[in-house]
């Protein structure tokens, strides 16, 4: 099953390239002239990705159309923009992704290396296996029902009575086949009819991502391989975050798992983009919201700043989109003054709170700032901010 891309674009050169782009990476493409076809496209076919030319008209209303259907919600969204519009422009319209032009054949592969394995990661998260089973739900009381289906990323499920709204609630059931009950954490991501609703899992540990992959890629016909992981190299460190170097970083939003070795240590935590600068790098801040993910970060950091003498390599990994991160992008945006509204992404765990917040990790906080900051900009951020905790550690 082949990838499926949407392009908005009546720039000849742009289209030229980016089917070029496209076609080598087996990416397929439709492209179309005008807002209003693509629209009507993206309400009737799935896409893994919708690319849109900033300058054509109404491309913003593309974007939305695609969030709007449910069939394009999960799309990565990816604007092409030009130098005055820059990485603010693009985020503002719902970015995921920015491309800048004028761009080459091969600067676009290294742009659209990470955002294949996005695709293919965003698209195995979403294949559902029908499968009927008891489900017990925990939170203010105990709910009993039945799956529909099950992805990697939640299911669907058939309640016996109806579910309080909850922010967090604990599924119980046993997958056929399998030892043992999975214990999972989630929340009601939607309602339907009947006492119908999907549920959308939150924080599973490794052990459970494991079991439920391995389960599933059971039931599912054989699926092509994931991409390599995108080798980085570590640029500034903190307790709760890093600043990456590659060719190939990953878009905002984009969960990843980290994993550096050397010869004498190699540790692995969880991670969110919170920082995307094109053919450069990305901040990611380290997750973490469960034991498991702060003891993995601890030991990541650990590990690092047990080796300051040299310039770890790291191989990152796609772990699916946290859409709350580029909704919160254009909530942002959308402030009566039109300046940047401080939202504070409080959705992925403690260790976000306001960057207002003395306590909060500097770096992070910078990253939450000045995500749509150019890349010059950014890095003199960066450097001055480290210059000056160097001095006060001393």
């Amino acid at each position: 099953m082949n990838l499926k891309c949407l392009l908005l674009s009546s720039d000849e050169k742009t289209v030229r390239i980016l089917r070029r782009v496209l076609s080598d990476m087996e990416i397929e493409v439709e492209d179309f002239g005008v807002a209003e076809d693509a629209i009507r496209r993206l309400t009737r076919q799935r896409f893994e990705a919708i690319i849109v030319d900033g300058v054509i008209a109404k491309a913003h209303d593309a974007l939305a159309a695609a969030k709007a259907a449910p069939v394009n919600k999960r799309a990565l969204s990816i604007v092409v923009v030009e130098g005055p519009v820059g990485l603010k422009g693009g985020f503002e319209m719902g970015a995921h992704f920015v491309l800048h032009k004028p761009f080459a054949v091969e600067r676009a592969k290294a742009s659209f290396r990470a955002v294949r394995a996005l695709m293919k990661r965003e698209r195995r998260l979403q294949l559902r296996v029908p499968v009927e089973i008891p489900v017990e739900c925990f939170g203010a009381r105990q709910y009993k029902g039945k799956s529909i289906d099950i992805c990697e990323g939640g299911m669907m499920m058939q309640f016996s009575s109806s579910v309080a709204k909850e922010s967090s609630l604990r599924f119980s059931l046993k997958l056929p086949g399998t030892d043992g009950t999975l214990e999972l954490h989630g929340e009601v991501a939607w309602e339907g009819a009947g006492q119908q609703a999907g549920v959308r899992f939150k924080n599973a540990t490794d052990e459970q991502r494991y079991t439920l992959r391995q389960w599933l890629s059971k039931q599912l016909p054989e699926q092509e391989p994931d991409d390599p992981p995108v080798n980085c190299r570590l640029a500034q460190l903190s307790s709760a975050g890093c600043y990456l170097t590659t060719a190939s970083p990953f878009p905002r939003g984009t969960r990843v798992s980290l994993t550096f070795r050397t010869a004498s240590a190699e540790a692995r935590a969880s991670g969110l983009v919170l920082v995307m600068h094109p053919e450069f790098g990305m901040g990611v801040e380290l997750l973490r919201s469960t034991t498991e993910q702060r003891e993995q970060a601890q030991r990541m950091t650990a590990a690092l700043r047990a080796h300051p003498d040299k310039t770890p390599e790291f191989q990152v990994e796609p772990d699916g989109l946290e859409l709350a991160v580029t909704e919160e992008n254009t909530a942002a945006f959308q402030g009566a003054s039109g300046e940047p509204q401080n939202h504070g992404l409080q959705n992925h765990g403690p260790q976000n709170a306001d960057p207002q917040n003395q306590n909060e990790d500097a770096l992070v906080a910078l990253f939450r700032r000045q995500f749509e900051a150019p890349v010059e900009t950014f890095l003199q951020q960066m450097r001055e901010q480290h210059q000056i905790e160097a001095s006060s550690s001393r």
